[in-house]
């Protein structure tokens, strides 16, 4: 088990990381996923003995790994780069780090095409590397990480220079290999798609901390903060301006909820368009603030809650619409419609009906 404690630290000054604690298991994925400066390479950099923290301990395995040389962590680097040495075939750049082990060449051969076939590049061996895809020179990196059989395999945007349909095929690969090889992996990235996608666990980071560590599904389902939401694409995060009676009081209406919040997220997912002929939709008829329903006793009823608003923007994804919607407050939410339905027009005014599972709150 990796373990990091109170890691910090600072240019010129300027915080990087503020008292970063992670833990991470034996055989497990955990990608550090955030916007650009906020701290995840420097931590990637740090633990693999590239960089120094100004305070802070590192642990693996219950050893303190931080004044041990970074070439003898024994640890797999992979950039967004590559870094393959050009002037290498193939074969000699996956069999470099094991040249570093002072492995016996026959063994070292055996070895890389082992490499080679797991990466899906049989018979690339003798191929020179400025002569490969980027698809194929990222295979070929990969390989020579996994050749040493790093204890922790550490991945800086390894996909950032491909184009987003290889993107999204290799980083299903490079999850199965990972797995396979039973390796226990760091991933570094911006894109969402892609931690989902690669990540046991997922640690968001935000100024030089960490703002949620969490499996994948409960992030998406159950941000901690607005900045989770918003960095997730969760953009429908409502201010709560008082709470009183169970109830968390919004300028577009008055949610139940069972903890204090600054602000709620609804989520798109539970969002949607009551359609016509179920509801007239008119302002007499529906009032664009938000029901509460109460039982006999004055409680908060857990039902479906309905609202109006104006439709703004409508975008085809496909499988559905992107619909921009502005409540009269100036509250701006975005719901999904089925593009098998007639797309509503622009200016129409539409009623939102939010599911109770849409309901969030947020920290911050």
């Amino acid at each position: 088990m990796l373990e990091i404690h109170g890691i910090q630290r600072a240019f010129d000054s300027v915080p990087v990381l503020q008292g970063i604690d992670l833990n991470i298991n034996d055989g497990e994925i955990v990608c550090l996923l955030g916007p650009s400066g906020c701290g995840k390479t420097t931590l990637l950099r740090i633990i693999a003995g590239l960089e120094i923290a100004d305070s802070g301990n590192i642990l693996l395995d219950n050893q303190n790994i931080q004044p041990i040389p970074t070439h003898q962590r024994g640890f797999g680097l992979m950039f967004q780069d590559f870094a393959l040495f050009p002037h290498m075939n193939v074969s000699a750049n996956v069999a470099f780090g094991l040249r570093m082990q002072n492995l016996p060449i026959p063994d070292q051969q055996i070895r890389v095409r082992q490499m080679l076939d797991l990466v899906g590049l049989s018979g690339f061996d003798q191929r020179d590397v400025t002569s490969l895809s980027g698809g194929e020179r990222q295979r070929v990196a990969l390989a020579r990480s996994l050749a040493p059989n790093p204890r922790l395999l550490m991945l800086d945007e390894p996909l950032g220079s491909l184009d987003a349909a290889l993107r999204e095929d290799l980083i299903v690969e490079l999850r199965t290999i990972i797995k396979r090889l039973h390796l226990t992996a760091i991933y570094v990235t911006h894109d969402q798609h892609e931690a989902f996608a690669i990540a046991d666990r997922i640690a968001v980071m935000n100024a030089g901390h960490i703002e949620q560590f969490a499996i994948p599904t409960k992030l998406y389902q159950q941000p901690a903060t607005a900045f989770v939401a918003h960095f997730l694409g969760l953009d429908n995060v409502v201010p709560v301006t008082t709470q009183e009676n169970g109830l968390a009081i919004t300028p577009i209406g008055s949610f139940p909820v069972s903890t204090s919040a600054k602000s709620l997220l609804l989520h798109t997912d539970y969002l949607s368009i009551v359609p016509n002929g179920s509801v007239a939709i008119t302002e007499s008829s529906l009032p664009s603030t938000l029901y509460t329903e109460r039982g006999q006793g004055g409680e908060v009823l857990n039902s479906p809650q309905t609202i109006l608003a104006t439709l703004l923007q409508s975008v085809f994804q496909g499988d559905s619409y992107r619909l921009t919607l502005r409540h009269d407050s100036g509250i701006i939410l975005t719901v999904k419609y089925p593009s098998v339905s007639p797309a509503p027009q622009i200016g129409d005014t539409l009623a939102i009906q939010i599911a109770p599972a849409a309901i969030t709150p947020l920290a911050d």
